[in-house]
């Protein structure tokens, strides 16, 4: 492929990415998409070399090459993991394991090269108590949190306030076989048994809203739509087909602590969820490091995908 090319990684399906790679396709920029978690080896060959410079050399994805040290920038949207399927022999979980240190390791080590964002800057902010801190530290209001798996303790806290409970990370669900989610919602001191020992779960004081914020962060971009759900519904997520958008501005200060939060991580992307009281406060609920946004450029026109284009056609600074 000629040109300094966008690697784009992400799982087969992926609407989101279409968007990008569309865009960047009309701008004539060079995109290579794949899966490296599903990928390699039977559609990707690597051959990477480590020069004077860096890591150099080739990845090609069926019948398409790039220069290693040539890469633009790396979207490193939703790739599926590096794994064999569940049972398998040692000798594949081993294949796995190097393909994760060997292609992941490459990919996350390219010279000249702007992550959207880098993935170990993304496992680390996809912890939710990390992130919590954070937000404290940049000046966000956060709402009062425990993280137990302690009975006792999570029947305290639930009795002296309203509280919701979320998870701590929003895996893959099933239902009967079919793809559901833990949404947030509320608990009380009663429901709470002997089963709140099996793992760490998350408690917070539950934010009297009147309406959602989500604010999307593209490098040093900030694009922010109000959500408003129906009455009583404490995660919007639940309620997509009732829900209405418009996008509104940024305050300065909020601004400053989005972009600080982001720094904190050396992330280039955020996605943040808000609760909005009566009084006009945003309240912190959590940042997604790789969070969706196509939904709400459909909903409000706000230029999403020609912010990420933007960022991965410019890639860094080349000496």
């Amino acid at each position: 492929m000629r040109g300094h090319t966008v690697l784009v990684a992400t799982e087969y399906e992926d609407a989101t990415a279409d968007l990008v790679i569309a865009e960047l396709n009309r701008r004539r920029v060079p995109v290579l998409r794949f899966d490296p978690g599903r990928d390699l080896p039977a559609a990707v060959g690597l051959a990477a070399r480590l020069g004077q410079d860096g890591w150099e050399g080739t990845l090609t994805v069926r019948d398409r090459t790039a220069d290693l040290a040539e890469v633009r920038s790396l979207y490193h949207r939703r790739p599926s993991p590096y794994g064999p399927a569940a049972g398998v022999d040692q000798a594949a979980r081993f294949t796995a394991g190097e393909n994760r240190r060997g292609l992941g390791g490459v990919l996350a080590a390219l010279p000249r090269c702007r992550y959207l964002s880098h993935p170990s800057s993304i496992a680390r902010a996809e912890y939710k108590p990390a992130q919590l801190a954070v937000a404290l530290d940049v000046g966000l209001l956060v709402p009062r949190t425990v993280i137990t798996n302690d009975r006792l303790e999570a029947q305290a806290f639930t009795a002296a306030r309203p509280t919701i409970y979320k998870p701590l990370h929003a895996g893959a669900y099933e239902v009967d076989g079919e793809p559901a989610g833990i949404w947030a919602g509320p608990v009380q001191a009663h429901q709470l048994d002997d089963t709140v020992g099996c793992c760490a779960h998350l408690f917070q004081a539950r934010v009297d809203k009147v309406a959602d914020i989500r604010a999307v962060v593209v490098g040093r971009e900030v694009f922010c739509v109000r959500i408003t759900a129906p009455p009583g519904v404490v995660d919007w997520r639940a309620e997509y087909k009732n829900l209405s958008y418009a996008s509104v501005n940024c305050p300065p200060d909020m601004r400053r602590a989005l972009l600080r939060f982001l720094d904190a991580f050396d992330l280039a992307y955020g996605a943040f969820d808000f609760a909005v009281t009566e009084d006009g406060a945003w309240w912190f609920l959590e940042c997604n490091p790789n969070g969706q946004w196509a939904w709400l450029e459909a909903a409000t026109a706000l230029p999403l995908t020609r912010a990420i284009a933007d960022l991965l056609e410019r890639g860094e600074e080349r000496r």
